[in-house]
């Protein structure tokens, strides 16, 4: 009997690759178990030798594992293309965020702001930056903690307006998408998989990749919030 495919993903990607490991397995016959956790984590845990027949992170934490010998360099492909998205807790007033100075206007009006780790995080942090707000703001950021969904932020009541990829936003409960961020400040980070080095089966583990990435897999990724890379 075959060993089941395994794979680790952040989890910006949690809910596509569940749904797209399921069909594969109905397609092959082949059990796929992947695993979802934060990427800080996911990357630790792959480079303390964690054996991954795949790995599925933002393009440049694998661009690092595949420079530390941790994933195959040759199998590594961009899977999804991800945008962040702005929300609110049900319930509560929808703030324009139409243009960027209404986007600037909501967040300078917003009691408690979150935001994630990892890229979109980052690029948040250097907008409100380039806004001249980082000090006006500080005491009112909350980071979520690695494997904390912002939407938990939002439902819960420990911030009003929250940032993240769309992907992790909609369709939970108590949170409401205003939709994505204004035209010229898009915060778009790009997913990419590959073969962990310390897989026992790269082949499989390829087949399974190469299904991630085919075009019929696009439209399971649009009604997760994803585009096709």
């Amino acid at each position: 009997m075959s060993l089941p495919l395994t794979g680790i993903s952040s989890m910006a990607t949690r809910q596509v690759l569940a749904e797209l490991a399921a069909a594969y397995g109905r397609a092959t016959h082949r059990e796929v178990q992947i695993e979802s956790v934060g990427g800080v984590e996911a990357t630790r845990r792959v480079q303390e030798g964690g054996p991954f027949d795949v790995v599925v992170l933002a393009e440049e934490a694998m661009q690092q594992l595949a420079a530390g010998g941790h994933v195959d360099p040759a199998s590594l492909r961009a899977i999804v293309r991800s945008g962040v998205a702005v929300a609110v807790r049900t319930g509560s007033v929808r703030p324009d965020i139409a243009s960027e100075a209404a986007l600037r206007a909501a967040v300078q009006a917003a009691r408690r702001i979150g935001y994630s780790t990892g890229p979109s995080g980052s690029a948040l942090l250097k907008l409100i930056q380039r806004w001249g707000l980082s000090e006006v703001l500080r005491d009112r950021l909350v980071q979520a903690k690695p494997g904390v969904p912002v939407a938990q932020l939002i439902a819960g009541g420990e911030v009003d307006l929250g940032f993240q990829q769309l992907s992790e936003l909609q369709h939970q409960d108590a949170v409401d998408v205003l939709g994505p961020m204004p035209p010229g400040l898009e915060i778009v980070t790009t997913f990419a998989g590959a073969v962990g080095t310390r897989s026992a089966q790269a082949a499989e583990a390829q087949a399974l990749l190469d299904f991630l990435c085919a075009p019929q897999t696009a439209e399971v990724k649009r009604l997760h919030g994803l585009q096709q890379a």
